[in-house]
């Protein structure tokens, strides 16, 4: 708390512009008079008589380098990375790169030192790929929103009359609009965080086998008991490959906040708003982690940012009992260092399915609450926090060794089943 409030104390909030809110408001609402969308118009096609031999050349481009980035984790986030420093003004990018990394340390810890001992092999592939799905389903997204800025700039000229040729939700195209003419960028990336979480509520979040075998198991429960769904940005060195260190030198430092009900839309969309407000509202975090991402590639392995806490390969094979390692949320003397895998050794590629259509806006009242204000959270400095979860997780391991506490289940007695992805 005192190290937030030290940091609070230069903070740069950032702000919604009444005047652009007010505008978006009211394309929004002509856009929902009108009755149709795009597709149901017949815009949607690549092959629509309106658009150039150029544009639909362009258009094909852009969906072979999204499906051609969207392979796995590491590609998604390496092309947000790429994305960023290429168009800073594009805050979002950022974010979602940072972000994006956590879902790939979330994936591999599912293969990593202790959730095999917490959860069957059936478990964690559920798991991830429910990880997957929302990961590879928000690029497909948005992605191509980005690309076609990208592009616009290039030409010197607005592309985004071809956003419905990506199954992009018409909520965006205003947006778009504006910020090719303002460049508000906390706009921006205030729209694409509604509308990236409403794109996968149905697709994802309210998917029956994702709701069936992750988020009403208790897995999720230990999870969130466990605060293990906390989003983390290095912003301090720990040892890590390249990383940067902290401007007193104190090694690793995490910023970041803890989501306690990923099924809430609501509260996804503030804590990424909170999220956003942090990263760019706050200099030392911001500058910390804006130099991570930089100079340290991603692989998955949570050694990426605390390489003296982990190790992306086992020296030696995991022993059938398991030993304390943590002291304090530090390893102890001698002990050998967490397993966190590389995430081309945790899992194969998983191809992305089609996603089911349609557009989710339809009220403009649901969306406006959330373009009023940018809160900067009041305690995100997590690096001692983040100790004290590895050593809950870690006794939650000792505690199923010795018998104390079972094995977390499915919540399903049926096997066998696919999920309708």
């Amino acid at each position: 708390m005192s190290a937030s409030s030290e940091m609070l104390e230069s903070a740069e909030p950032l702000a919604l512009s009444p005047v652009a809110v007010a505008r978006l408001k009211e394309a929004w609402a002509k856009q929902l008079a009108s009755g149709h969308t795009a597709e149901e118009k017949g815009h949607g096609a690549a092959d629509n008589p309106s658009w150039t031999a150029d544009e639909q050349m362009l258009i094909e481009r852009i969906r072979t380098e999204t499906a051609e980035a969207n392979r796995n984790n590491v590609t998604r986030t390496e092309a947000y990375r790429n994305m960023y420093f290429r168009t800073p003004e594009l805050h979002w990018a950022l974010l979602a790169h940072l972000v994006s990394r956590n879902g790939g340390w979330n994936m591999t810890d599912l293969q990593g030192e202790w959730l095999p001992r917490l959860l069957t092999e059936e478990q964690r592939r559920d798991v991830f790929l429910f990880l997957e799905r929302a990961n590879a389903l928000i690029f497909q997204d948005a992605y191509p929103q980005l690309l076609l800025y990208q592009w616009s700039r290039v030409l010197g000229r607005s592309l985004f009359h071809l956003l419905p040729a990506f199954g992009v939700s018409r909520f965006m195209l205003p947006v778009w609009k504006l910020f090719w003419r303002d460049k508000d960028s906390a706009l921006l990336t205030t729209a694409l965080i509604v509308n990236e979480q409403n794109y996968i509520e149905s697709r994802v979040v309210r998917n029956e086998y994702f709701q069936k075998r992750v988020l009403h198991t208790l897995f999720f429960g230990l999870q969130s008991l466990l605060q293990l769904n906390g989003v983390l940005f290095p912003y301090g060195s720990g040892g890590g490959k390249g990383a940067c260190d902290g401007e007193d030198g104190e090694g690793l430092q995490l910023a970041g906040l803890i989501l306690e009900d990923f099924r809430d839309l609501h509260e996804r969309i503030e804590f990424g708003k909170r999220l956003y407000a942090m990263l760019f509202g706050i200099p030392r975090v911001f500058d910390g982690a804006r130099c991570f991402a930089a100079a340290v590639k991603h692989t998955g392995s949570r050694s990426d940012y605390a390489a003296l806490l982990y190790e992306d390969v086992r020296h030696e094979p995991p022993r059938r009992i398991y030993e304390e390692k943590l002291l304090g949320g530090r390893l102890r003397k001698g002990a050998s260092r967490i397993y966190s895998p590389a995430l081309q050794t945790a899992w194969k590629d998983h191809p992305v399915e089609p996603a089911d259509q349609g557009d989710w806006f339809h009220s403009v009242d649901e969306v406006l609450p959330y373009f009023h204000e940018l809160p900067l959270p009041r305690n995100f400095e997590l690096t001692n926090e983040y100790g004290l979860m590895l050593s809950k997780l870690e006794l939650a391991v000792l505690a199923v060794q010795r018998g104390e506490s079972p094995v977390p289940g499915n919540g399903n007695s049926e096997d066998g089943a696919k999920p309708s992805i």
